[in-house]
């Protein structure tokens, strides 16, 4: 007898094993919201430098206080989400910046529903989320 796997499950486990370093050095920004305004369907519109059916690490820049950040990371991390290595220094106003970080194929759909998963973490923690962005592989010469 076979075992049926939900479809859930199926497409759970493909997200995360789709095969790209979010450590590698040639990855570049190919699509960014910052603004709450513009919806993500319209921010990867614009996105030229996007390969749609590439993997994708895609960002969420958070700004946290700093006795919630590792809450906030754990909770974070059961979604498969890992800080990523900070570039600039703290945040500016008590407010800790920290970056999560996620492999997965990117389209508007699921965009949207990280980011407003994200808003959601973060305003429970008395933080805000300022926007994502994606990278994915620069173009070789």
């Amino acid at each position: 007898m076979k075992v049926r796997v939900p479809l859930w499950r199926r497409l759970w486990r493909r997200n995360r094993d789709i095969g790209l370093d979010p450590d590698r050095a040639d990855l570049v920004v190919v699509a960014s919201g910052f603004d709450d305004a513009e919806a993500c369907s319209a921010a990867l519109a614009r996105a030229t430098a996007l390969t749609p059916d590439a993997p994708a690490v895609l960002r969420h820049h958070l700004r946290i206080p700093p006795q919630h950040v590792q809450t906030v990371c754990a909770i974070a991390a059961q979604d498969g989400y890992s800080p990523a290595p900070q570039v600039g220094g703290p945040g500016t106003d008590a407010l800790e910046t920290i970056v999560l970080q996620r492999v997965q194929l990117l389209d508007a759909l699921h965009c949207s529903q990280e980011r407003s998963r994200m808003a959601g973490l973060a305003q429970r923690h008395d933080g805000i989320a300022d926007g994502w962005d994606a990278l994915q592989p620069g173009q070789r010469p």
